[in-house]
């Protein structure tokens, strides 16, 4: 093995080993029933991003999981949880909200319903899958 063999191989090994170091963890959390799920998704949010804060987070919606994103939602259980201040608030720590069009359409929903803070994707379901299989997302359902 000549000596420019052995560099080699030593930094290929090097870079192998510094990657998984360097990755960022990537998770989709999936919501699709907002009384049930919502607020423990959010906390689950905020604790994950607690104790690993360069996590990036995307939550997508569809079904009856939109509704903690409409303008004016709060906990049914607890109606002292605002959900767009909580939204906001990960927001602002770089969680994406993405609503679903095709349960838009299937509710008669318009997007100037949802917070500012809400992004649309054509479909939940596929964009989940999108996540998991192209982006290497990791799957969390609350």
């Amino acid at each position: 093995m000549t000596r420019f063999t052995r560099l080699l191989a030593l930094f290929a090994a090097a870079w192998l080993f510094a990657v998984p170091a360097l990755a960022q963890d990537r998770v989709v959390y999936h919501i699709d029933d907002a009384e049930a799920q919502a607020t423990k998704g959010l906390r689950n949010i905020r604790n994950h991003l607690d104790v690993a804060p360069e996590t990036k987070i995307i939550v997508v919606t569809h079904a009856n999981g939109v509704d903690f994103l409409l303008d004016g939602a709060k906990d049914k259980k607890n109606p002292d949880i605002d959900y767009a201040a909580l939204v906001s608030a990960l927001k602002a720590r770089g969680v994406r909200f993405e609503v679903c069009e095709i349960t838009l359409r299937n509710r008669n929903l318009k997007k100037d319903q949802f917070t500012m803070d809400a992004e649309f994707t054509p479909s939940g379901v596929a964009r989940i899958g999108q996540l998991q299989s192209r982006e290497r997302h990791a799957y969390i359902k609350p």
